[in-house]
């Protein structure tokens, strides 16, 4: 029996990639990472007919690499997601945080939430839920739920709204009945849900295409694969995308550092306040 022989990755070749993968996203591969690089990139040979990785880095170099840079950025990044994960987040939504921004939408206002790093999409449809369960005429008003995501297959999913059984599993019954219709052997997100949400592929380390501020941002488990100054670099950007008062929601092994850290205070486990000043909203 033939045995596939799988392209090798010199280290030339792999900090080639990981400065590539670094300078397209802030996303650090060290050493260590070099077998789960592989992994995931010969797929990528594969696909594209080349037999070792000299010319794969001659193509993400070259005039025509932008595409397959964002399609090895999905290859290389880490979808690890649930819904309601981190329980305590969405209980400090519903309690502290929605209350007077459904007050200023019933005033006319207007309300975002930006799920910032969504992956398949299971935070964002937490955060939706979250909203309709305290906001039942939600739909009235002017507010939307924002959620992004570099990977563009993973923001493709999300948008889509159908979820495996399995994936469904510790979810409430009554959330399950309430937002979801069965499809087969999955079950799909109610329009109710949908009709305040918005998916986009977004790149946090470059540019946003924002003209207004925000709410609330969720952007979780995402600075650990950053190095310092990408990390910091973002709080800053968040600390200018949020209203002052507005909420940042970040991962449980994540916390704040850096100049922005006096831009916010703690207001609950990685539940932070945007206390920055800014012109009248």
């Amino acid at each position: 029996m033939l045995v596939e022989t799988q392209p090798s990755l010199t280290p030339d070749q792999f900090n080639r990639i990981a400065k590539i993968v670094h300078d397209d996203s802030g996303i650090v591969l060290t050493e260590a990472k070099r077998g789960l690089l592989m992994a995931r990139l010969n797929r990528r040979l594969r696909v594209l007919g080349l037999s070792e990785y000299g010319a794969y880095c001659t193509l993400l170099d070259g005039p025509d690499g932008s595409e397959e840079r964002r399609k090895m950025l999905s290859a290389v990044t880490t979808n690890v997601t649930a819904f309601f994960r981190e329980a305590h987040h969405f209980e400090s939504l519903a309690s502290q945080v929605l209350p007077p921004l459904i007050e200023t939408a019933r005033k006319g206002g207007r309300v975002r939430l930006w799920s910032a790093a969504c992956s398949s999409g299971e935070e964002a449809y937490s955060i939706a839920m979250t909203v309709l369960e305290a906001f039942p005429d939600v739909a009235r008003y002017d507010l939307l739920i924002l959620a992004t995501d570099i990977d563009p297959l993973m923001v493709e999913k999300a948008e889509t709204g159908i979820y495996s059984e399995a994936s469904l599993q510790g979810l409430d019954p009554t959330r399950l009945r309430t937002h979801f219709s069965p499809s087969g052997n999955s079950y799909e997100i109610r329009a109710s849900l949908r009709n305040i949400m918005r998916f986009a592929e977004l790149n946090l380390h470059q540019d946003w295409p924002f003209a207004a501020k925000f709410d609330v941002i969720f952007c979780r488990n995402v600075v650990i694969y950053f190095d310092g100054n990408a990390r910091r670099l973002l709080w800053q950007r968040f600390s200018n995308q949020l209203h002052p008062g507005g909420h940042l929601f970040i991962g449980h092994s994540e916390r704040l550092d850096g100049s922005a850290s006096a831009m916010f205070r703690l207001a609950g486990p990685t539940h932070y306040i945007a206390t920055t000043p800014e012109s009248a909203r």
